[in-house]
């Protein structure tokens, strides 16, 4: 059984699909999300958020706060967060991110 991942941000949909395995950073720590799952709502702290597909190659995404959000019915676990703002690895502008770190 796989989970049924949405990763959103106010302006867009940023990854969507099915994960065997989602990590995130909450506020009060790290959680680990598997089928299953118990429902639960965390606040996000802002960092590295990992989703391991189904085929065990992973995906990464940067989040910057927000809530994480996980329902369990009918057999049917779904993981939604829900971020201030997120990029996925691939996306993110390395010149951009270090000047607003200066």
């Amino acid at each position: 059984m796989a989970l049924d991942v949405h990763l959103v941000t106010p302006e867009r949909e940023v990854w969507a699909g099915s994960a065997e395995m989602v990590i995130a950073h909450g506020t009060d720590g790290m959680v680990g999300i598997l089928a299953g799952h118990a429902p639960l709502l965390i606040r996000l702290a802002i960092g590295r958020l990992r989703i391991q597909l189904e085929n065990g190659r992973w995906e990464e995404a940067v989040v910057d706060g927000g809530f994480l959000h996980v329902t369990n019915a009918e057999g049917s676990t779904r993981v939604d967060i829900l971020a201030t703002s997120a990029e996925m690895a691939g996306e993110i502008d390395r010149q951009a991110a270090q000047a607003r770190l200066e």
